[in-house]
């Protein structure tokens, strides 16, 4: 089943919406929205991010870190 979901947006901004969206290949705005929710769902949350940093931080403090030049180094 399909809802319709209704926002406010200035014309300019659906300009610039029309224009990404069919610069990127969409079909529709609806398919070039489901997409940038779809985005969003990989996104790492500031928690997520402050707590992987300070578990870098500490690996880093028991020399459990690998020091690289490079990505090459890593692989």
């Amino acid at each position: 089943m399909r809802k319709v979901l209704t926002i406010s947006i200035t014309p300019e901004i659906e300009k610039e919406i029309r224009e990404n969206s069919k610069k990127r290949g969409f079909d529709s705005i609806s398919s070039y929205f489901k997409y940038l929710i779809s985005l969003d769902e990989d996104l790492i949350s500031k928690e997520d991010l402050i707590c992987d940093s300070k578990d870098s931080i500490e690996e880093y403090k028991k020399g459990d870190s690998i020091r690289a030049n490079s990505i090459k180094d890593l692989l």
